[in-house]
């Protein structure tokens, strides 16, 4: 064989060996994230957890969610939001990123570029305004649905401020928020991202000594009407989910607050 084959051949072998160490090590770190998105973190209340349809549950530092592969979204976001939490953070707005944790591969953001849909939080960043990594992880697509510019800066924003302003008047609460996903619903981009049809908001209160629970079913069109015009039971919503919201309840306790659709508990003053 020749010196020039010979050579040849070697720089094909260290090449094809650095191209795969290289694809290995990004392997090796994508299966990290995801790994490290299936821990429970310190900052969250494990205990309020609904279940997950979709058995595919990520866990950030500031929220967690259940994310639906068919749907491109996540069925549920949920976090606690602490008093201590309520902040006037002026942080600088990140770019939306695709979540590396959602093993299945979450959507990208330009599924929704000249879509006529905002990306809409379902954790909204304003409430994760109290240090810049939670601020930042808001805008990962995870956490976004779509959602018309209307609906999302008109009652759906006035839903976010009324549940900030239970949490300072409560010392904190525990929100559940998602989109009601199902099989008859328009899709935008490639990837096909789902449009749901209507949104949910649920909060527990466990802080006052006595805990209480209210829950908002939305259709996805701004309205004008009041608040609590929406409110529903938990039980509503988890018949059109099949998604069981507060397993970890004592099953009476359960049973009586999620059947309830009173809103006398909560100040809507």
């Amino acid at each position: 064989m020749k010196r020039k084959t010979l050579y040849a051949i070697m720089a094909v072998l260290l090449i094809g060996g650095v191209y795969f160490y290289e694809f290995y090590l990004e392997e090796k770190e994508q299966q990290d994230i995801v790994d490290t998105g299936k821990t429970v973190k310190s900052d969250t209340n494990e205990f309020f957890l609904p279940t997950s349809t979709t058995g595919q549950i990520v866990h950030h530092e500031g929220y967690s969610l259940s994310y639906s592969e068919p749907h491109e979204q996540a069925e549920w976001v949920a976090y606690e939001l602490k008093l201590e939490h309520l902040s006037n953070s002026n942080y600088k707005r990140p770019y939306f990123e695709i979540d590396p944790a959602v093993k299945t591969g979450a959507a990208h953001w330009r599924n929704y570029k000249k879509s006529g849909f905002d990306r809409g939080h379902l954790c909204p960043a304003a409430d994760r305004a109290y240090n810049q990594v939670a601020y930042n992880e808001t805008f990962l697509t995870s956490n976004i649905s779509p959602q018309r510019h209307d609906f999302n800066s008109g009652i759906w924003n006035t839903l976010e401020q009324k549940v900030r302003y239970w949490a300072s008047k409560y010392n904190g609460v525990f929100v559940v928020s998602g989109g009601v996903l199902n099989d008859n619903m328009e899709t935008i981009g490639e990837e096909q991202v789902a449009v749901p049809n209507q949104f949910y908001k649920i909060l527990i209160d466990n802080n006052t000594g006595e805990t209480k629970m209210i829950a908002f079913l939305i259709p996805h069109e701004n309205s004008i009407l009041p608040l609590y015009k929406f409110v529903v039971s938990v039980d509503s919503i988890e018949e059109l989910t099949g998604i069981d919201f507060f397993p970890e309840l004592e099953d009476s306790l359960e049973n009586e607050l999620e059947a309830s659709s009173s809103y006398k508990d909560w100040s809507f003053n």
